[in-house]
């Protein structure tokens, strides 16, 4: 015989350490994809939704084109609308600006409203 019957029964079983020890480099590795991308992805997408929530008129801000305007209106919840030059105005979605370069002046209602709010 090429195997020994002793050999033979040793294979069969299983050992849960070394099951676990073998399952243990992937927990790791999703933990550190978790703190060096995932958290990090979240902060940002966080971080923009509020840039985008608090525009408002007389705001400088950049769009994902390049455009760079005056915020003149916020129509509504999802668009504004800028100035790119003088009598120049467009209509952009919110959520294609990519930044707020300075910051305006709160609008009369505006005012109003961030008094009640406090």
């Amino acid at each position: 015989m090429l195997i020994t019957p002793a050999f033979a029964q040793a294979g069969a079983s299983t050992d849960t350490n070394s099951m676990l020890m073998s399952l243990l480099p992937f927990a790791l590795i999703f933990v550190i994809m978790y703190f060096l991308i995932l958290r990090p992805q979240q902060r940002k997408v966080r971080d923009h939704a509020d840039l985008v929530k608090n525009i408002r008129r007389g705001d400088t801000v950049v769009t994902t084109g390049g455009l760079v305007g005056k915020v003149t209106k916020v129509v509504d919840d999802d668009q504004i609308e800028f100035e790119i030059s003088d009598g120049v105005r467009v209509r952009q979605m919110r959520q294609m600006i990519s930044g707020v370069r300075t910051k305006g002046e709160p609008a009369k209602g505006d005012a109003k409203d961030e008094a009640s709010a406090s």
